[in-house]
């Protein structure tokens, strides 16, 4: 096999095992899942907000989930985990269900995209654009777009650090489909500029030098002779001797 038609068919059944999770697991909370081969078989990592109902009690739906990934996608020795969602409003695939299951009660299209678009940016997102396509009014089908924020379109941080996920539901006058891109705070910009903040510089204050102080008397005479007169040493010579008469 090419190396090209190898990176199709992976991509093929990642698009197929993330279809069929988002089946099984709609009433978790499912949030995505993401493949990796080890040398002990495939780890399985599964994003849901009730990581609860993904394990089931005893470890049954688990249990389940590695047996259908094994036989039904060809997973080699599927590890499955659970990891919970932090933040649900920065997951894609959360915000999408939550604007299908919306529409699906029967909620108008522009209150279900407006409520989920305020709740993402709310949370603290740089950006978000909900897309929802189908026959909304009419019989003829047409798209209507809600954004807010900023986020890049193309590049390499729409490529690696933006959210997408689309979900589909089937109402009476056809399908609708929503498709919702998410760009979270913590996303790099390689062009992004930070201004560091130089340190103050520390003052330095100089302490002004006083004159020295006398020592204090350590007894009441010496404090009444009060302080004793400076005696100015003198050099002292021999005076010549006078000479003896004789006699």
């Amino acid at each position: 096999m090419s190396i090209v038609k190898r990176f199709i068919t992976e991509s093929i059944k990642r698009t197929e095992i993330d279809e069929f999770l988002q089946k099984k697991l709609e009433r978790a909370g499912y949030g995505g899942v993401n493949l990796s081969k080890t040398p002990l078989g495939t780890h399985v990592v599964i994003y849901a907000m009730r990581p609860g109902l993904v394990i089931g009690r005893g470890g049954e739906t688990i249990k389940e989930l590695a047996s259908a990934l094994e036989h039904n996608f060809k997973v080699a020795n599927p590890q499955i985990s659970v990891s919970e969602i932090e933040v649900p409003e920065f997951n894609a695939h959360v915000v999408a269900n939550r604007v299908a299951s919306a529409l699906e009660r029967g909620v108008h299209f522009r209150r279900a995209g407006f409520w989920a678009l305020n709740q993402v940016m709310e949370a603290g997102a740089l950006g978000a654009e909900i897309v929802i396509s189908g026959k909304l009014t009419t019989e003829r089908a047409r798209f209507e777009k809600f954004k807010a924020g900023h986020f890049p379109i193309v590049g390499e941080p729409a490529l690696r650090a933006m959210k997408t996920a689309e979900a589909h539901v089937q109402l009476k006058p056809g399908i609708i489909g929503v498709r919702v891109k998410i760009m979270p705070s913590d996303a790099y910009f390689p062009d992004k500029v930070t201004i560091i903040a130089v340190a103050p510089e520390e003052e330095q204050v100089t302490v002004p030098q006083q004159a020295p102080v006398a020592p204090a008397p350590t007894s009441v005479k010496e404090a009444e002779k009060g302080p004793e007169p400076e005696v100015q040493a003198k050099e002292v010579t021999d005076e010549p001797k006078p000479e003896e008469t004789k006699e």
